[in-house]
């Protein structure tokens, strides 16, 4: 749990959103929302429909969407709609991601809901795709919109989490 939220407090406090769907203010507020709903299902349920309200909703818009839904299906008592969040939240984080296949913040997303996922459920068949695609980004310093912060955050979650090789490792410790 602990662990979920540092996650989020990293992630989420330094990403930078689509200012065309979100103003400034309210991405401050959705950033600050998204930590507290970690352990908040009714502020998980409301921030969800609020950014699902969107039309055309960007790349980092359907990321966050998804982020919800796993944020759902942890707050979800029924197993049955644990795995049905579980199973949604996937399926949006792999629409952000044909959206814009070479985001590292949304590969991060999903990579992260990946790895807190039991491994017995089968929902984690894109940790070594998404690991390879967020070290291809640090081997390449290319980061894009993603500032200094998300960079060394992502780096030391991507070393903590244990599934990254020696090799890999070394690469990341250079942005830790």
């Amino acid at each position: 749990m602990r662990k979920f939220q540092i996650l989020l407090l990293f992630f989420f406090g330094s990403i930078q959103v689509s200012y065309s769907q979100l103003s400034p203010k309210e991405v401050a507020i959705l950033k600050n929302n998204l930590i507290k709903a970690v352990d908040n299902s009714s502020l998980t349920d409301s921030l969800y429909l609020k950014l699902s309200e969107f039309k055309n909703k960007t790349a980092l818009i359907n990321g966050y969407c998804g982020t919800l839904e796993a944020l759902k299906a942890k707050h979800a008592w029924n197993p049955y709609n644990k795995i049905k969040y579980l199973k949604q939240a996937l399926k949006t984080m792999q629409k952000a991601i044909n959206m814009d296949a070479e985001n590292l913040e949304l590969r991060f997303m999903r990579f992260s809901i990946e790895h807190f996922t039991p491994g017995f459920l089968g929902f984690s068949k894109d940790l070594d795709v998404d690991r390879k695609e967020i070290i291809k980004h640090y081997q390449n310093r290319n980061f894009g919109v993603a500032n200094d912060e998300l960079i060394k955050n992502v780096a030391r979650f991507m070393i903590d989490s244990k599934r990254c090789s020696a090799v890999e490792v070394n690469i990341l410790k250079k942005f830790n």
